[in-house]
């Protein structure tokens, strides 16, 4: 029987996406609920899967737009995999005879090279100089060593290029481009910096991350550390945890955070619902599991849709300062960046500590500085001496009820 294959629905107000991709040939056997095709829309990249088992045949080829419920591929449940047996082939392999002595006459020795005939030919048919290949003075030249001085060869001699590659970008590249230049135009951005010593949070990971990795199967991150302390940092300062639509603005009870995610076909973030509810170990797990979809391509827009601020990481290229862009509505994100070395003064002495520079990018239409520098402050301190996180506060002042 021939089924077909649509095009899913992707989402509130999403009508049309884009064939990203095949990823199985015309009339090729697939399996029940394989990956078959790529579809971009304007929120996500979308892995599409069968139902059924059979040969597919593609009717929509890549490139071109699709509306939801398209038919995009037939599949014909007939035509199944056909399991052969295994069987067993002899290759022989014959080895190189009859070698032929060159003698190699250098500034200090002769000495005597051997070449085998497939080397040989090899040599004459591409014109290679002898004495350049046996510079390194080999006993025995064979195929293999040819082989690997022409593509040496190659690549010294490779031509330099001018050419132009142009192609569409694609509906997510769209939007994201469309949301950046509306950040840039429609708020009224400024950015704070601080830095935090990352000496204590260091030890915390070396001292206990293989007991971390054995009971819960992922490593023991930074993220989660942030993620926590900016949910308490928020209960201080929730103009932070504020959206503005329109002339309203909303202040958020709750802390849906956004983990920026670098993927192939561009940036996603990805939202945890309600992270000040969960513990450190579920937060990491659940960083951990969304980062892995999406760089699978298997966030629902669910997961992506929402988010009452950001936490974005440039230190994992190698960023050492950098100025986040703000996610609207959102009105703030907080960037992280690499840990390095550097001297600070410590107690009248000057050491050498782990420091990261954080950033706070922020909408001055909600935000004033006082706030802005406080929540910041807040989140250092916090990162500072992560036994705050557990208590939200200064543990004696907990333990004293003050």
């Amino acid at each position: 029987m021939l089924y077909e294959i649509k095009v899913p629905s992707l989402g509130e107000s999403v009508s049309n996406a884009v064939i990203a991709n095949w990823l199985v040939a015309d009339g090729e056997i697939i399996a029940k609920d394989q990956d078959i095709a790529e579809i971009d829309s304007d929120k996500a990249t979308v892995a599409i899967s069968s139902e059924f088992g059979g040969a597919i045949s593609i009717i929509v080829q890549s490139g071109n737009k699709v509306g939801i419920g398209d038919i995009i591929a037939k599949v014909d449940t007939e035509k199944v995999i056909q399991h052969k047996p295994e069987q067993s082939v002899t290759v022989n392999i014959p080895e190189e005879k009859n070698t032929k002595d060159v003698t190699l006459v250098t500034d200090e020795e002769q000495q005597k090279i051997s070449i085998s005939p497939l080397a040989e030919k090899m040599i004459n048919e591409s014109n290679i100089d002898l004495n350049e290949l046996i510079k390194h003075k080999l006993l025995r030249i064979t195929k293999s060593d040819v082989v690997a001085f022409q593509e040496a060869v190659t690549i010294t001699k490779k031509e330099i290029s001018r050419s132009e590659n142009r192609e569409e970008m694609t509906p997510l590249r769209k939007k994201l481009a469309e949301r950046l230049v509306q950040s840039k135009n429609q708020t009224a951005m400024l950015t704070t910096f601080n830095e935090i010593d990352m000496s204590n949070l260091m030890e915390i990971r070396r001292k206990f991350n293989i007991d971390f990795q054995k009971k819960y199967g992922v490593k023991l991150g930074f993220m989660s550390f942030f993620t926590k302390a900016v949910c308490l940092a928020l209960d201080e300062f929730p103009q932070v945890n504020g959206s503005i639509e329109g002339n309203e603005i909303i202040l958020h009870d709750y802390k849906d955070i956004g983990i920026a995610v670098s993927t192939p076909k561009g940036l996603m973030v990805p939202v945890i619902r309600n992270a000040e509810a969960l513990k450190l170990f579920e937060i990491e797990l659940k960083i951990n599991e969304l980062a892995e979809k999406a760089r699978n391509k298997k966030l629902s827009l669910e997961e992506m849709n929402g988010g009452t601020f950001t936490i974005t990481n440039g230190g994992v290229f190698g960023s050492l300062l950098s100025t986040p862009i703000i996610n609207p509505p959102q009105v703030a994100i907080l960037g992280m960046h690499k840990i390095q070395e550097r001297p600070i003064g410590l107690n009248s002495k000057i050491e050498l500590r782990p420091m990261m520079y954080i950033a706070l990018s922020y909408d001055h239409r909600l935000i004033d500085g006082k706030e802005s520098v406080g929540f910041l402050v807040k989140v250092k301190e916090l990162l500072e001496n992560p036994v705050n996180i557990a208590f939200g506060n200064d543990p004696l002042k907990s333990l004293l009820g003050i």
